[in-house]
């Protein structure tokens, strides 16, 4: 079996990354996700990195999946958490070390940029997902995530 590569996206990619974001948004969540919004919030990344990044995992040069890391500064420790998101394997490559590499991936560079910690949030129900991050010695933290949307700007 040809060895797996973990490389950063590159916009030519957008097109996996469109469609793996809508099938995770849809698995995790049932949530139909628009693919105009989705494909300018990607484009978004590439066209300003201090936004994040994404890498690909990828054997043979056949993409298997990706993730997208975001920056969050912390002011109690002087530094940034790396935040795993939009994480997707596909399913004929889970269970086979995909994602262990990319998040493997992440925690090199993440040392290597002197980030202070790498958090992600994971849906409650997703038991699977959990085991799997704590298998790779992540904690659950005693956080609860809350969220709203922004309010609608007025218009003059």
């Amino acid at each position: 079996m040809s060895p797996l590569l973990i490389r950063p996206a590159v916009i030519a990619d957008l097109p996996d990354l469109l469609a793996w974001n809508v099938a995770m948004a849809w698995e995790t969540e049932r949530k139909r996700l628009d693919p105009a919004v989705l494909e300018r919030g990607i484009a978004g990344v590439f066209e300003q990195p201090r936004r994040g990044f994404y890498l690909m995992a990828e054997r043979a040069g056949v993409p298997l999946g990706s993730l997208l890391v975001t920056y969050e500064w912390s002011d109690w420790r002087a530094g940034d958490f790396w935040w795993i998101q939009s994480v997707y394997v596909d399913p004929a490559a889970r269970r086979a070390g995909v994602f262990r590499a990319l998040h493997g991936e992440v925690g090199r560079r993440a040392a290597a940029a002197g980030a202070v910690g790498i958090r992600l949030y994971v849906e409650t129900e997703n038991r699977r997902a959990q085991s799997t991050y704590a298998d790779l010695g992540m904690q659950r933290c005693h956080y609860w995530m809350y969220e709203s949307e922004a309010p609608a700007s007025a218009v003059d």
